[in-house]
């Protein structure tokens, strides 16, 4: 019941995130179309900005699900990277369109991108360790400091999140399908092994 409770919450706090905006949304708000007297909200969440990111932490537990079927696939090491990135992106593109208002807020409020990205980035750091792992360990990859190149390659693909999903490095010539790859590739020919 508990869970239940506190699940519907999260769902209908996310269709009003999206439709009306997180600014726009209050928690009476959240509790009145759930169904629930505010007093009741309170006891699953102190503050918006904590269903807030309820909300944010449910819908990457998608991407999150998505890597791991990645870091377990049983192909080469380079395989799991290129597809690690490739859904990286795709995954947040999903996300970030599917909300429709908090689309606005993520290009909008770098500080909430940052909360957000703090939710999952400590998970992606260790599933990238993982593949950078299987390949120090397979000869493929030379890599001095495993711990500190997953922090930054994870970080390097944050910060293309806004130009994949905006698609806003096609006047460049660079469309989506190439920054993914791009970045794949320059991020994997910068820790693989020379012959």
């Amino acid at each position: 019941m508990v869970s239940k409770t506190r699940d519907k919450f999260i769902e209908v706090a996310r269709q009003l995130f999206a439709r009306k905006g997180v600014e726009n949304t209050t928690m009476n708000d959240i509790a009145s179309a759930s169904d629930k007297g505010r007093r009741t909200i309170y006891t699953y969440f102190k503050s918006k900005r904590d269903i807030f990111n309820a909300v944010i932490e449910r819908e990457t537990d998608q991407l999150l699900n998505k890597l791991r079927i990645i870091v377990a696939k049983p192909i080469s090491p380079e395989e799991k990277f290129y597809e690690y990135v490739n859904c990286r992106f795709e995954t947040m593109k999903e996300i970030v369109s599917r909300n429709g208002s908090l689309r606005a807020g993520f290009f909008r409020d770098v500080r909430k991108v940052d909360r957000a990205r703090k939710i999952i980035s400590k998970k992606e750091i260790s599933m990238l360790y993982d593949i950078l792992e299987e390949g120090v360990q397979q000869g493929v990859f030379e890599i001095d400091d495993m711990s500190r190149t997953a922090v930054i390659i994870t970080h390097a693909i944050h910060g293309l999140d806004v130009p994949y999903i905006r698609d806003n490095l096609a006047d460049q010539g660079i469309d989506k399908d190439m920054l993914s790859n791009y970045i794949a590739t320059i991020l994997l020919n910068g820790i693989k092994r020379s012959t």
